[in-house]
């Protein structure tokens, strides 16, 4: 279990650097790494198949795609970089906190998650799988595609006050 929250703690350290980061290739190479540990959390939990679709399609095609897109852009002067980062710490500083505690009550007063590992079984019916026997896989990636969804909105949300 140490492995485990190790992994979990490195998972959320490389996130919160690319919420943090004002260098948007290392925002690019922090999400990969994010998407690397989240695929060694769910190989090593047992989730082979979220696992591999983790790793090629968000921690690879998604990441080559910033890069290039990023190569694209032009630009920014050391010291707007600076502003940026500093108007992002004060706007995300809380960030860290409201997640542990929306974790928290989420875990605990909505509904208690278990975290056991269902037995090993041969079942044909996918459908089967993931809503009844991979219930906590189904969830984490329903919170990945809701962050990506969130992150997006944030990023056009900059561009249109640009």
């Amino acid at each position: 279990m140490n492995l485990i929250l190790a992994m979990l703690i490195i998972l959320i350290i490389a996130a919160l650097m690319v919420v943090f980061s004002s260098r948007l290739l290392l925002a690019a190479i922090s999400l990969a790494a994010t998407s690397i540990m989240l695929t060694l959390l769910m190989f090593k939990l047992n989730s082979p198949i979220a696992a591999v679709f983790e790793l090629s399609i968000c921690a690879g095609l998604i990441t080559v795609i910033f890069i290039t897109t990023i190569s694209f852009v032009k630009p920014v002067a050391q010291e707007d970089l600076i502003e940026t980062r500093n108007k992002r710490i004060k706007k995300y500083a809380a960030l860290p906190i409201i997640l542990i505690i929306v974790g928290v009550v989420i875990s605990y007063v909505i509904k208690p998650l278990v975290l056991a590992l269902p037995a090993i079984v041969q079942e044909k019916n996918v459908a089967n799988v993931l809503w009844n026997l991979r219930q906590v896989d189904l969830l984490g990636q329903a919170i990945i595609l809701l962050v990506g969804v969130f992150g997006i909105v944030v990023l056009f949300k900059e561009g249109q006050k640009k």
